[in-house]
Formats: C-alpha cells, structure tokens, sequence
C-alpha cells in the first residue's frame, strides 16, 4: 500500500457515522418532532382514519432526518407549530373568535396569515432586485428574511386553515389542498422553500429575484382568484375528493409543479447571462445549469410518484387506471417533457441555452396542465375549474 493510498483508508476510518455526526441540539429537534406528533395523535385521533394517523407518525422521522439535513428547518418547523397551535387555543370552540381576536383578526387566522404571506412574498421580491440591480448585499439579505417570513406564516396559515375546517362541521374538515386557492398557497410555499434551499447550499441570492416573480404571480393569481370568486371561504369536499388519497397525490404533485417553475425561472437567467445581460451579478453558468437539472430531478421524481398516485386514485374513484380525461392526458405530456428533458440530459449530455430554453417552454406546458386545462377543457377534473 503506498502513501496515498494508506492515507485514504486512514480517512476513511477516521470518519465519523451518519449518526455520530448529530449533536445535542439535532437530538433534541428530534424528540420534539416524535412528542409533537404523539401529542397530535391524543389530541386530535378521533378526527383521523387509520391512513391520517400512519401519515402523522410517520412524519416525524422524515422531518427529523430532513432537519438534520437542512438545519433552518430546525426552527422553521417549531415555530410554525407554535404559531399554529397559539392560533388554534384562541380560536377555542367558535370561528367567530377569528372576527373577536385581535390576533386572529389581524395576524393568526388563515386568511389573514395567508394576506401577509402573499403581502412579504411581493416585498420580498421587491428587496431581491434591488439587490440585484443595485449589487446590495443588503437586499439579497431582506429578501430572504421576508421570504422566510412569508413561509412561516404561509405554513401557518395552511394548518389554521385545516382546524378552521373542522370547526364548520367534523363532516366538512379535510386537509387545505382541495382547490385552486388552496394548492395556489401551497405552490407558492413549496417554490420559496426549495429556492431558499438551493440559496443556502449554493451561497448565492441573485437567484431571488428570478424565482420570487413566478411566486409573486401566483400571489397576484391568488389575490384575484380570492376577491373575484370568494375562493377562500371553506367548501365542503366532492365526492371525488373525499379519500385519502388526496393528502399524499396533491403536495406529491406540486412538490413537482413547484420545482418545474423553479427550474424555469433559474433557465431565464441562465439565458440572460449567456446573452451578456446581468453577466457580472448572476452565478456562473455551471451553478446555473446545475441548479436547474437538480430542480427538475427532484420535481420529476415526485410528478412521477404523483401520476402513479393519481392512478390508483382514479381506479378508486372511478373504476379504472387512466380515462384519458384532459387533466390526466396534459399531466402525461408533463411527465413526457422533463423525462425527455432528462433523458437528452443523461444520455446526449444536454446543457447550455438549449436545456433552459427547454425548461422555459416546459414551464408554459406545466403551466397549460395545471391552470389551463381548468380554464378551457372539462372532464372528469371539473370539480378544478375557474
């Protein structure tokens, strides 16, 4: 064994396990996640079915592993908890606290939480390109913090939102990903929350500025579609969606939906820049280029796993696999973009303009699948439309 090879196996040997790794605070997180979660199981076990109950335990380890993975969500998960459940002790018995509070009324009820995200999503936004067009740390910096204030009360806003359906009737409560306000919010949430990911692992927020306008246009959507159609009063569920199924198929679709968008916006500026625009305030175009095929990876897996979800739902519902109903066949055409994307990617090394060309046009047909087919088309998928 030579020098080289010895001091190899000597790191080798040297380096600690994955667990060995974890210090008193990665601990602690995790034991709150497990007493969490078996504090809502006493709590709340008798508005759950036996799917609900698995989904919960279950959630704990995935949230720890996923903390000790990526340390905001440490503190981001405690105190959206907290948040939640300080809304739902003032809440008591009555929705008609939510107009009594003053804290409800103006900060913790789930429209008001769910105005102040949108409201910190655009200033957000704002902030990000000021620090882009102006080189300013400063407004890199605000725009990340208001973004993840905008994450901490979106989120907090969503789980009122599921207490305040209970309180209508136990017969109307259902998770918040029923309809287009719902998954609207939860579309904005899953994009900040990978963007804010991709920021800190790359050490980069000129990003900000690209991903925040596809979050700040679904907030503009949101705010349209709420005041044109009284979207955010809380409907009781169709028939169609009253099973189990809905509260893994939905966020595993727009976990996809989501980074598809990110990817899209991450191409412009891969674009601009390989054109000589904004050349010396953009990451290089390899972290461009990467950050793009890791978002599409990732929203690939879970569209996949999604359509699969689907399937089976639909066979539930409807007796069969796949009816070629227009939502299901423009969610193929998804499928069949990015796994194209990604074979031309693996198999002929696809890279440059033309892969985020690519990933822009790919935004526009995710777009179609998800807005455009509720607009124009009509199916089995009605119960989506505008």
């Amino acid at each position: 064994m030579d020098l080289s090879q010895a001091s190899q196996s000597q790191t080798y040997q040297e380096e600690p396990g994955y667990f060995r790794r974890l210090n008193a605070i990665d601990w602690l997180y995790g034991i709150g996640l497990f007493a969490a979660a078996l504090f809502a199981l006493n709590r709340y076990a008798d508005y759950m079915d036996i799917y609900e109950k698995a989904i919960l335990l279950c959630s704990a380890p995935v949230f720890a592993a996923l903390g000790w993975y990526w340390k905001p969500m440490r503190w981001l998960l405690p105190l959206v908890g907290a948040l939640s459940l300080g809304a739902i002790a003032l809440y008591g018995d009555s929705l008609e606290a939510a107009n009594q509070k003053f804290f409800l009324k103006y900060m913790l009820s789930s429209q008001s939480a769910i105005l102040w995200m949108s409201a910190l999503f655009v200033f957000s936004t704002a902030f990000y390109w000021i620090g882009l067009i102006g080189r300013s740390s400063f407004g890199g910096a605000v725009g990340a913090k208001l973004c993840w204030a905008g994450v901490v009360l979106g989120a907090t806003g969503m789980m009122v939102r599921w207490f305040e359906s209970y309180l209508i009737g136990p017969d109307v409560g259902h998770i918040p990903v029923s309809n287009l306000y719902e998954v609207f919010i939860l579309f904005a949430l899953i994009t900040a929350m990978f963007y804010l990911y991709y920021e800190e692992h790359y050490r980069t927020r000129q990003l900000g500025a690209f991903v925040m306008l596809i979050i700040s246009a679904a907030v503009a959507f949101l705010l349209w579609y709420t005041v044109s159609r009284d979207a955010a009063q809380i409907q009781p569920l169709v028939p169609a969606l009253q099973s189990w199924w809905m509260k893994i198929h939905v966020p595993a679709n727009f976990i996809g939906y989501g980074t598809f968008a990110l990817a899209a916006m991450v191409g412009t500026a891969y674009l601009l820049k390989s054109h000589g625009i904004l050349v010396d305030r953009l990451p290089a175009l390899e972290v461009l280029d990467d950050v793009m095929y890791k978002s599409i990876s990732v929203g690939f897996a879970f569209f996949t796993v999604a359509t699969i979800l689907g399937a089976l739902w639909a066979a539930e519902a409807w007796g069969g696999y796949w009816s070629w109903d227009p939502k299901e066949t423009w969610a193929l055409i998804v499928w069949l973009n990015y796994a194209a994307w990604l074979h031309m990617r693996l198999m002929s090394g696809l890279r440059g303009r033309a892969a985020a060309w690519w990933a822009l046009v790919g935004l526009l047909v995710t777009t179609f699948a998800f807005l455009g087919v509720n607009m124009f088309l009509s199916g089995l998928h009605s119960y989506g439309e505008l």
